[in-house]
């Protein structure tokens, strides 16, 4: 995914992973999934509900808390914003703006930093730095929907083939121990030995809210440095608004006058073709 920090393209990854299930959301309901629609009690049925979802898109805004933790490190940092997603015609746009950053026990400060995608670029604009980054994802006339790209190459519940994510992962329905919270649903992706993400994950697990159908959390260990040492990363969405009129316009940018002008990277059409 691009040239960009590692912490960074973790999340990205993350926010698409999660974000996959309320993509799905169907445009003129008030949530992907009714609150007196029983959920299936089987992997295999969540699996397949959660794929159905993938239809059709609305819109979809959240709180993002972003928490990145290395325990041989004794590290951990704390990054909270608002992330919007809406679906225009046949091309769906997705922003984050991070606001705060929080390091261990100092006090949280401003920090803002925003990612825009808007089915071909995604503009990277780093306040602290006054700097502006484009990458090119795709052809011009190619447009994608960031999930659907995203899922060429990562796990994404929804969208990910269901015998795709077998054939890589080892999936269990997690049972609630009784300080779980009773409206959420736990599935543990357990990485398998020969598939193509051993690398990167040992483990990934995913809440989704019963009620709303749509995701709570997403924590990933990674496989560096070794677990139980492993980072770890985790994304909560709260308090999220779906089918909400989101105006197109929150998607543009322009690039402020103490800023240099924009580092473009243009597409690696060799990595595309793979």
């Amino acid at each position: 995914m691009m040239r960009i920090n590692t912490s960074v393209k973790m999340f990205l990854s993350l926010l698409l992973m999660g974000g996959a299930c309320w993509a799905g959301s169907h445009a003129g309901s008030s949530a992907g999934c009714r609150a007196d629609q029983a959920w299936p009690d089987s992997v295999e049925g969540i699996l397949k509900r959660l794929r159905q979802r993938t239809a059709k898109t609305a819109s979809y805004q959240a709180k993002v808390e972003y928490r990145y933790m290395q325990p041989l490190l004794e590290s951990e940092s704390l990054r909270k914003g608002v992330l919007y997603y809406a679906k225009f015609g046949k091309r769906s746009k997705l922003r984050m703006n991070f606001q705060t950053l929080k390091q261990e026990d100092e006090k949280e400060q401003q920090y803002v930093e925003h990612f825009i995608f808007d089915g071909v670029w995604l503009t990277h604009i780093d306040y602290q730095l006054k700097a502006i980054k484009r990458y090119q994802v795709v052809e011009p006339n190619q447009p994608a929907d960031a999930f659907e790209l995203a899922s060429k190459n990562l796990p994404i519940i929804g969208f990910t083939k269901i015998e795709d994510l077998r054939r890589h992962f080892e999936v269990k329905l997690v049972e609630p121990s009784k300080d779980d919270q009773k409206n959420l649903i736990h599935l543990h992706l357990k990485t398998k030995p020969g598939s193509m993400y051993k690398d990167q994950y040992a483990s990934i697990d995913f809440w989704i809210d019963k009620k709303l159908g749509l995701p709570a959390k997403v924590v990933a260990v990674t496989t560096d440095p070794e677990p139980p040492f492993a980072d770890v990363y985790q994304i909560k969405f709260l308090q999220p608004q779906v089918n909400h009129k989101i105006d197109e316009k929150l998607f543009e940018f322009t690039v402020p006058e103490d800023f240099g002008e924009p580092e473009i990277i243009p597409l690696n059409r060799k990595a595309s073709r793979k």
